[in-house]
């Protein structure tokens, strides 16, 4: 998937005016592309349209004009787009009770060796953002890596046939959910190749 670059984003300004129209569009994006893991976990899965949405948010909220300061942003979200053959998606892990979550994110520790995609039987590791890690406690955000190795065809057919999903199975948090309907469009068309 080809990153985002600065000639694509609207200054300021401009995005102030057109914020209100295209706003709603995104969050269309967002939902088809929000797969729940049971009742703590959410992956956001990203593509171009998401990550130059954040950007433009970041740039609009910190007011930047700077070339260099929207090249750093650039650079980090870009970070979230899928390589060839693969699914890219940012894990929430969400409790709604503060203490709860605090208590939680530190039961999950090695959540990062119980996250997986199934494909047609085949199980295959979540590959996690290693800089996110600790030994003492998860982040309540993670940025996740699905190898997936399948055609946009491919990957439709089998979701239609229930033969994909998201699987946790860590000691504190088991969950599964089959990727289908209109996510397993969304994600399909991210294995298109360019």
């Amino acid at each position: 998937m080809k990153p985002v670059i600065a000639d694509e984003l609207l200054p300021v300004t401009i995005y102030d005016r057109v914020r209100a129209r295209l706003r709603p569009l995104f969050i269309v994006e967002k939902d088809r592309r929000r797969l729940p893991v049971g009742q703590h976990l959410t992956l956001l899965f990203e593509n171009g349209r998401t990550v130059w949405y954040q950007v433009q948010e970041m740039i609009r909220a910190e007011r930047m004009t700077d070339a260099g300061a929207i090249e750093t942003e650039l650079s980090t979200y870009n970070e979230l787009l899928p390589r060839a053959g693969e699914l890219a998606a940012t894990l929430l892990i969400e409790y709604a009770d503060p203490a709860e979550r605090d208590i939680e994110l530190h039961r999950l520790v090695g959540l990062e060796q119980h996250l997986w995609i199934t494909i047609d039987g085949r199980r295959a590791a979540a590959q996690f953002d290693m800089r996110q890690t600790s030994a003492d406690q998860v982040s309540a955000v993670q940025f996740v890596r699905f190898p997936v190795g399948l055609t946009e065809e491919r990957f439709l057919e089998l979701a239609r046939a229930g033969r994909i999903a998201v699987e946790a199975d860590h000691r504190h948090l088991s969950a599964r959910t089959l990727i289908e309907g209109l996510v397993a469009v969304a994600l399909a068309e991210d294995l298109r190749a360019d």
